[in-house]
């Protein structure tokens, strides 16, 4: 086994639970699942296949990440992220065999890339792959930044390099329940993009540079996105990502994945932020508030910690 132990969240995955510990086994055994509670399941399975499980109230998915680190059993080497609906194809498992012991020293992060399956299709064009993740640090140098939506590994020293091979995200779910979860990601994502400019948050995070690393390059492009007017970006987002980024090529799924991915999930993001300025303005207390009582979100800069390990 390498020295390399994977921290995962879940909550009702018993449908990719058993897919993705399998994928993991070829080069580790150290398994570490926080759970929220789920229903399903999902404890059970993890439990069986020798992953160690406890179980957290659910705040947002930074605090339940770094609540993973920080509790982690296993002090290996390395740590690694990964979703319960997402599997380590076999080239990256024997490339994380054959090469993490061996970086040097200053290596603190590694990149992978991750290939998104939609309607049983890889979706390869629409600009779409490769999203290269930092999904590798060294234990005691990584943690989640703390955004409400589209988070990232950030590392504290060393620096990062990419491995050849991929990770694959393939839900299982129906179109029902992805539908379901974009809508609320709408909420959060309304947040990110407010806070780009009234600054709810002083949380350290992704800096933003157009020749950075992928995840500073798109976080670069969201600061820009953020800027445009309403209802105009995502039309454009659509047609960059369908047309110029020739996302046709993945046939019906592409369409489908750039439709409501790209347009209908965008769109309905801002429609709610037009709502959310017809009922309360741009001020920034009344923003605040407004997420409170609707939402059940506190934008203030300093979280609620909820930590109920059992």
């Amino acid at each position: 086994m390498t020295d390399v132990s994977v921290i995962i969240l879940t909550f009702n995955e018993e449908k990719h639970i058993t897919r993705c510990l399998q994928s993991l086994f070829p080069f580790t055994d150290k398994i570490f699942i926080v759970d929220s509670y789920s229903t399903d399941r999902t404890v059970e399975i993890a439990r069986s296949m020798g992953a160690v499980v406890v179980q957290n109230a659910w705040v947002n998915y930074a605090t339940q990440f770094n609540f993973g680190i920080e509790h982690s059993p296993f002090k290996t080497a390395w740590q690694m992220r990964m979703d319960a609906d997402e599997y380590v194809m076999p080239e990256l498992a024997d490339e994380i065999n054959r090469r993490l012991a061996g970086l040097p020293a200053e290596v603190g992060g590694i990149y992978v890339k991750r290939r998104v399956f939609f309607l049983n299709r890889w979706i390869r064009h629409g600009s779409f792959y490769p999203i290269w993740l930092l999904r590798l640090w060294r234990l005691g140098d990584g943690f989640c930044e703390q955004v409400w939506h589209d988070e990232h590994i950030k590392i504290t020293k060393g620096e990062s390099i990419q491995f050849d091979h991929d990770i694959v995200d393939h839900n299982l779910n129906n179109l029902t329940w992805w539908t379901q979860k974009h809508n609320h990601y709408t909420i959060l994502e309304m947040i990110n993009l407010l806070n780009y400019k009234h600054h709810f948050d002083q949380a350290e995070t992704v800096q933003p540079r157009l020749f950075g690393t992928q995840d500073q390059r798109m976080r670069f492009l969201k600061e820009k996105y953020a800027s445009l007017p309403l209802f105009t970006r995502p039309v454009l987002y659509f047609i960059y990502r369908y047309f110029v980024r020739l996302g046709f090529l993945d046939g019906r799924a592409g369409f489908a994945w750039c439709f409501l991915q790209g347009l209908w999930y965008r769109f309905l993001v801002d429609a709610k932020l037009l709502e959310v300025k017809l009922r309360v303005g741009d001020d920034k207390e009344a923003l605040i508030e407004y997420f409170r009582k609707e939402y059940g979100k506190d934008l203030r800069p300093t979280r609620p910690q909820q930590v109920g390990q059992s």
